[in-house]
């Protein structure tokens, strides 16, 4: 088929290069220039394990292009995906304007029947919103569909190109056929298309966000009562994963959830709520653990410290949100590292790709290494944040005659504290009672 999507932040971008892999053509449509010069010259401006050699691939095969001509792009396809930005405002609701923007630009240039997919998460109603603005400017036929995505950063390729289900919001059969036909290739082992009405679709993305967000908010809350109890939190945490009924997923405490969905998603849908006179209680609650959580292992450090960290360096390890991403948006790194810095700390951090975006986030003043041991040299005290693979088997030793003192807060529980303590370390972890063994199970 001949597809556009328009968009190529991380959602547009893997979206137009899997699609181009299953055998369209595919034309991605940015008003960056910019963007556009080094997407077409197989440069990829955003870190996601296996995308690179794809779109190069595709680009030499000639199933991918890039452009900012939005015209070429539209005219030249069937379906249209919009996957363009849906910042939050300042009140969590999300900011519409490019999608609505991009509506108006797709029928002032339409030539005939066309399928507009709303890829970007956005509140329930917006695709009939979309379908409005385009049939108030444009005698063509078209039909549209709502089609979220549920990519996870970091493993985003497979996400798509095997999916656990492919939800399509459709309101006509012509639509389903061809969504449907479109995503064959992709559910051949069976995993479901599951077709439903658009504002269903919709909802269903902020739904299953919401869960996984209050799964962690409220693991995150338990682990701060099992340190208070004397109890820990990784046992209790099996306890609770072995039961068929919940299940072992998204039961890890840490320093919260943070990138560019969790945190945005739990606040739109408290919007949508508040907006249509059904106020939620829990979701409230979650996004106040999580803000909460994001400055506990700061806390851990200044209390260890007694409230004095001038003159101390804290290594950090770990920046963005979370593994095989750069990605720092709403990263809880930002938020403790700017903690630890205004109580006067020294800070060294390091993170295997996402550091040219944390000098962005954090700015000066800040020695970023060369390696996780580079930061170690001379610091009072490690602060894992981030779970990168390379970070949990590393040298125990060598890293106890690098620092200056052996304290490890680990924000993530990827150590075992009885290891650590049997090699000389003075370990913190989430929710392990200093009575407890704290396996980091």
């Amino acid at each position: 088929m001949n597809l556009c999507v328009i968009g190529t932040g991380y959602v547009g971008l893997v979206t137009g290069t899997c699609l181009a892999e299953s055998g369209n053509d595919v034309v991605c449509v940015d008003i960056d220039e910019k963007k556009v010069s080094l997407l077409n010259r197989g440069k990829v401006p955003i870190y996601e394990p296996g995308i690179e050699t794809l779109i190069e691939r595709n680009i030499k095969e000639k199933r991918l292009a890039f452009t900012t001509d939005l015209e070429k792009g539209v005219r030249n396809s069937l379906i249209i995906f919009v996957a363009v930005g849906t910042p939050p405002h300042r009140d969590g609701s999300p900011n519409l304007t490019s999608v609505f923007k991009v509506a108006e630009g797709i029928a002032k240039v339409m030539n005939g029947y066309k399928i507009v997919v709303t890829k970007s998460t956005v509140p329930v109603g917006t695709t009939e919103k979309v379908k409005t603005i385009i049939a108030k400017q444009t005698h063509h036929p078209f039909g549209v569909a709502s089609n979220p995505e549920f990519l996870k950063e970091g493993t985003a390729i497979d996400d798509f190109m095997k999916p656990e289900r492919i939800i399509l919001g459709v309101a006509d059969e012509e639509v389903e056929r061809v969504m449907k036909e479109l995503y064959a290739p992709f559910v051949r082992t069976g995993k479901p298309i599951l077709s439903m009405g658009i504002r269903s679709a919709e909802m269903a993305k902020y739904a299953a966000n919401a869960m996984l967000a209050t799964r962690i908010s409220f693991m995150n809350e338990l682990a701060n009562l099992c340190e208070a109890v004397g109890a820990d939190v990784n046992a209790v945490r099996s306890g609770m994963g072995s039961d068929p009924r919940i299940g072992s997923s998204f039961l890890f405490p840490g320093v919260g959830y943070g990138g560019s969905c969790f945190p945005k998603d739990v606040q739109a849908l408290i919007k949508t709520a508040e907006e249509h006179d059904r106020p939620l209680r829990i979701l409230p609650a979650v996004d106040e653990v999580n803000r909460a959580q994001r400055e506990l292992l700061a806390e851990k450090v200044i209390a260890r410290f007694k409230n004095n960290l001038k003159n101390k360096t804290i290594a950090v390890w770990g920046l963005s949100f979370k593994p095989n991403t750069d990605d720092m948006r709403e990263a809880p790194s930002t938020v403790i590292v700017s903690k630890l810095r205004a109580r006067g700390a020294q800070i060294k951090a390091y993170d295997p790709v996402a550091m040219p975006n944390a000098k962005k986030e954090l700015g000066r003043g800040i020695y970023y290494g060369k390696d996780n041991y580079d930061v170690l040299k001379g610091a009072d005290a490690l602060v894992v944040v981030t779970e990168w693979n390379e970070f949990r088997r590393p040298n125990f030793e060598k890293m106890r005659t690098l620092m200056k003192s052996p304290i490890i807060f680990d924000g993530r529980n990827i150590y075992s504290s009885r290891t650590l303590r049997e090699a000389g370390f003075e370990y913190y972890g989430i929710g392990c009672s200093l009575g407890e063994r704290g396996e980091g199970l």
